[in-house]
């Protein structure tokens, strides 16, 4: 059996944590700004993938995206994350009628304790960026490819962009390395190198979505299982 893969930054997700988390995304006109285009993409995303019927939020963190996934009547959410403390904040801050739709499971996106083929699609949203490891990536993407009958929904940071261009700038005058641990164990990684991952991992690239084209390092990606 290999040996479990942990990532350092999931550690401190307590319950004071998590209650952080859920106000980062709400805490003044940018956030909420920023917030508003994540769900536009994620719409658009779960359209492109066909609307799936059950679908896997993983990591579901304070359940931010629960009331748009619930948002089709007859999804059946599965709502995931490797912290209890998130999992117990998200039940308490969001509506409860979308809260007695979700599934509750704690479970590591590296080893997720549902059977082959569980769910159509899984949603994974602001998770990759943490992962700098080559290995550990295809780890996570090969687990994805078990659970999901049809389609991932993944996003994370990548360059040919402005800020991925005004980051590595910034890096090199502080002369530290993107993979090193000094910017909050966050990854910017070639557009061309993820995709040749996805397609490693036995998926095809359906469509990808930028948060603001040329500028934004987000993307989200819709991929297919092969």
């Amino acid at each position: 059996m290999s040996p479990a893969i942990t990532l350092k930054f999931s550690e401190k997700y307590d319950q004071q944590h998590a209650a952080d988390y859920l106000l980062k995304h709400q805490n003044g006109w940018a956030r909420r700004l920023s917030h508003t285009r994540d769900e536009q993409l994620a719409r658009r995303a779960l359209a492109i993938a066909g609307e799936p019927g059950v679908v896997l939020d993983l990591p579901c963190g304070a359940g931010r995206f629960w009331p748009l996934l619930a948002a089709k009547h007859n999804r059946e959410i599965i709502g995931a994350d490797n912290s209890a403390s998130m999992l117990e904040v998200a039940c308490v801050a969001q509506p409860a009628e979308v809260v007695k739709r979700v599934r509750r499971l704690q479970t590591s996106a590296f080893d997720i304790d549902l059977p082959d083929n569980a769910v159509d699609s899984i949603f994974c949203m602001r998770l990759l960026h943490h992962i700098g490891d080559a290995s550990h990536r295809m780890a996570l993407l090969r687990e994805f490819h078990r659970v999901s009958r049809d389609s991932v929904i993944i996003s994370l940071w990548v360059d040919g962009n402005f800020k991925a261009w005004k980051r590595k700038r910034l890096e090199r005058q502080r002369g530290t390395s993107p993979v090193q641990e000094g910017y909050q164990n966050r990854f910017v990684l070639p557009a061309v190198t993820v995709e040749a991952e996805f397609r490693k991992a036995g998926f095809t690239v359906q469509e990808h979505l930028d948060f603001i084209p040329l500028y934004a390092m987000w993307r989200v990606y819709v991929l297919r299982k092969r």
